[in-house]
């Protein structure tokens, strides 16, 4: 490692990081091929929601740099999300094992090394996997993202949302797949087939290929991620009861096959979570800090609405405490403009084998500020748990360029046993409210005749709820009422004969509650972020 420098570079370089508030401590300063425990690189707590990239080439230390900051943010009492895709940050909850290497690489950075385990919940995608099941209703998902899972083209992406927005209007909540087929499909059969030209012009060619595409998409086995009980993303910004943030990590070595599916499902937790926190401004410390890993899977194949939403949500959530750190292999993996919001890099070593490895690295060291080192010769050069590092200083400057060997973490480098994650899993006070799948009444069962429950016997007659002498019947019948925001206009509309499947989806009690939520989080129609996601009152 080549440093065009004298040693006075070095103390500048340190001087640089020498930050008088709480700060997480990367490891030491790598100058002239020596490694310096007494000058320290840290990065500030203040700034860690001006967001991050953690890159490098595969084997670099990229997954145990993520664990050595997770650990160092819940020791801070902010909360960490990680995503989980080789399956060997679950050690994170464990007391590390101390050997040679680790007494080695300690004394050589300097750091007071600690056998420590965090406290952690398991989650998985729709419960594939060991984990506690964590769901996203369609409608709360939205047609960006989920055009984005789809792989739909631009036309086809807007029909999508005219969809959902048909859906909105008529108060058909899509719960599961199977909600949204069966609005699809209505949509292109006789019955449907002139509502479809009132919603903006969706042509029955592409109502069809959505249908076909949901399809498939139901019959891969992604029906298990969509449903209820919904997460509630909140719960990844609790603290333990001894003050420590609390590690969320999604397991995902189980679904690792549908890449597309678990990265769009991270930006919707993120886009949750930026829909429903308040704006703090500058903080203490953040809210939470979020891992997004295997990032390039997020901008593959996105369409110009997708990068456009994600990147106002990157800019504008810094601002609610929330920083995001994306992971992967090179910068040019990110979009430019999304590249522009990240304040904190950690770069490990690259790869140079091929003219296209050789473009991405001299692309990857414009990106950094001019420095003393050798940016080129350094980033090959780096071995396994050292990374270029450069952050934003307590007045949000950047830090001088710094060579690192970075800390081990204090918590098991490895998975944890199955039986203890298993463990962790049910004995977790989230797991009953989130285990048992539920499926009920929505556009499925209010489209599809052979899935609508009987019908209740007219008021008034022998036995029936209401009628004269049954117990409760009056304080019951107008409980029931006010439950299903039903007025006495609607049990007229109930005896008219044969209504149309539109009229009885207008005339019904979930419909007219929406249409007086006017100025609530659902209205007459849904209401949706950046993403055309949308969210209902948590009912817990």
């Amino acid at each position: 490692m080549s440093a065009s420098g004298t040693a006075t570079s070095a103390d500048e370089i340190a001087a640089g990081y020498a930050f008088t508030g709480p700060a997480l401590d990367l490891g030491a300063l790598l100058w002239d091929g020596t490694c310096r425990p007494d000058a320290k690189i840290r990065v500030p707590l203040t700034v860690l929601n001006r967001h991050g990239l953690v890159a490098g080439a595969t084997g670099t230390g990229k997954t145990k740099t993520l664990q050595l900051i997770a650990e160092q943010l819940s020791a801070q009492g902010v909360p960490v999300f990680l995503a989980d895709i080789k399956g060997d940050l679950s050690g994170i909850a464990a007391p590390g094992a101390s050997n040679a290497k680790v007494a080695s690489r300690s004394a050589e950075v300097g750091q007071s090394w600690t056998p420590s385990g965090f406290p952690t919940e398991y989650y998985a995608l729709g419960g594939i996997g060991q984990g506690i099941p964590l769901r996203a209703t369609v409608t709360s998902f939205g047609p960006v993202l989920l055009a984005k899972v789809l792989q739909l083209n631009r036309t086809q992406e807007q029909s999508l949302g005219l969809i959902f927005h048909y859906a909105d209007q008529k108060g058909l909540e899509l719960v599961d797949l199977k909600d949204l087929r069966a609005v699809v499909a209505f949509l292109t059969s006789d019955e449907g087939r002139g509502e479809l030209k009132g919603i903006g012009g969706v042509s029955a060619a592409t109502a069809g290929v959505i249908l076909r595409t949901l399809t498939v998409f139901e019959a891969q086995g992604a029906a298990d991620f969509f449903g209820e009980p919904e997460f509630d993303t909140g719960e990844l910004l609790r603290t333990a009861d001894d003050g420590r943030g609390i590690v969320s990590v999604l397991e995902l070595p189980a679904v690792q096959d549908r890449p597309q599916l678990f990265s769009t499902f991270l930006m919707w937790l993120l886009a949750d979570l930026f829909h429903d926190l308040p704006e703090v401004g500058d903080v203490d410390k953040p809210k939470l800090v979020f891992f997004f890993d295997e990032a390039h899977l997020l901008f593959d194949g996105a369409s110009r609405a997708f990068l456009e939403a994600l990147t106002r949500t990157v800019r504008l959530i810094r601002s609610k405490g929330v920083g995001v750190f994306f992971v992967t292999q090179t910068p040019k993996d990110v979009p430019a403009d999304v590249l522009a919001q990240l304040g904190n890099r950690v770069q490990h070593a690259l790869r140079a084998f091929t003219p296209d490895d050789q473009k991405a690295l001299r692309t990857t060291v414009r990106t950094f500020p001019d420095s003393p080192y050798d940016l080129e010769e350094l980033l090959t050069g780096l071995g396994t748990g050292e990374a270029v590092v450069t952050v934003l200083d307590e007045n949000g400057a950047p830090t001088p360029v710094a060579a690192t060997r970075l800390y081990a973490p204090e918590s098991l480098m490895g998975p944890v046993a199955d039986a203890a994650l298993e463990r962790a899993v049910r004995e977790s006070a989230l797991f009953e409210r989130y285990a048992q799948a539920v499926d009920r009444e929505s556009a499925y069962e209010r489209l599809t005749p052979s899935a609508r429950p009987p019908v209740a016997a007219a008021p008034g007659s022998p036995g029936s709820p209401g009628s004269p002498g049954s117990p409760g019947s009056h304080d019951s019948a107008n409980e029931r009422r006010d439950e299903r925001g039903e007025e006495r206009g609607d049990e007229h509309e109930s005896r008219r004969e044969d209504p149309s499947l539109v009229e009885q989806v207008v005339s019904s009690g979930v419909f007219k509650s929406l249409a007086r939520s006017l100025g609530t989080q659902i209205g007459r129609e849904v209401t949706r972020s950046l993403f055309g996601t949308a969210r209902r009152r948590r009912r817990r």
